[in-house]
């Protein structure tokens, strides 16, 4: 994530430096519409992995990052208040850890988790425009594979949909006539059970909090 980061806000910076600013401020129901390269970040915990329905000791998964790109599209509901929908889908790539962290790689999935915040804008006439959001995040895994020491013909695993909170930060900064730059991090609630069949132990299973945070960084425009 510092990487990232790193390579991205010179260049951020250095084209809001270019720009003259001018008001981008969103009235009454008006529409926003922030595109955003994003970095999604687990913050997960896991339990041990059950084996027949017995657990094995010392046992766990882990979860990668993946960075995408993001559309948000916000309501002004006033001028202090916006309805934001964000929308994305991220691939994330599961472990084994501890005990049977040999098991290396062991699912594939794709992620769909739709966000709806509503946000709070701190100083909607400025040029420098804070936000706050809290909403309601839901969470579709898609395209399950088994991989790894797990893999096996016939080998199948399903992750069921989550429902949680969704808590989110961020700043509009003009650079134009209705163009600014964001910033924005989020944090969701994000939990699921990831269900093996037919696999190389048989029957398995694992509860994971995914629980990412979201760094975002990218422009948006009113309409």
């Amino acid at each position: 994530m510092k990487k990232y980061l790193s390579h991205a806000l010179p260049t951020l910076t250095a084209i809001c430096l270019g720009i003259p600013s001018l008001p981008a401020v969103a009235d009454a129901g008006d529409w926003i519409v922030r595109g955003r390269i994003v970095n999604v970040s687990p913050d997960e915990q896991s339990s041990t992995i059950r084996v027949g329905g017995a657990s094995v000791a010392g046992s766990g998964v882990s979860v990668d990052n993946d960075t995408i790109p993001e559309l948000d599209i916000t309501y002004m509901l006033s001028n202090n208040l916006g309805l934001e929908l964000i929308l994305g889908t991220s691939q994330h790539d599961v472990h084994g850890k501890g005990t049977l962290a040999g098991l290396g790689h062991v699912i594939d999935a794709d992620v769909l988790p739709p966000t709806l915040t509503l946000q709070y804008h701190f100083q909607p006439e400025s040029s420098f425009r804070p936000y706050a959001g809290l909403g309601v995040n839901y969470t579709l895994f898609y395209d399950e594979k088994v991989k790894g020491g797990l893999d096996a013909p016939n080998a199948k695993v399903s992750m069921d949909a989550s429902w949680g909170l969704a808590a989110q930060l961020g700043v509009d900064i003009d650079v134009g006539e209705d163009w600014f730059l964001n910033f924005d991090v989020k944090y969701i609630q994000m939990d699921t059970t990831a269900k093996f069949r037919n696999s190389t132990v048989g029957s398995a299973a694992v509860d994971v909090d995914i629980d990412p945070w979201v760094f975002g960084i990218g422009f948006g425009k009113t309409f």
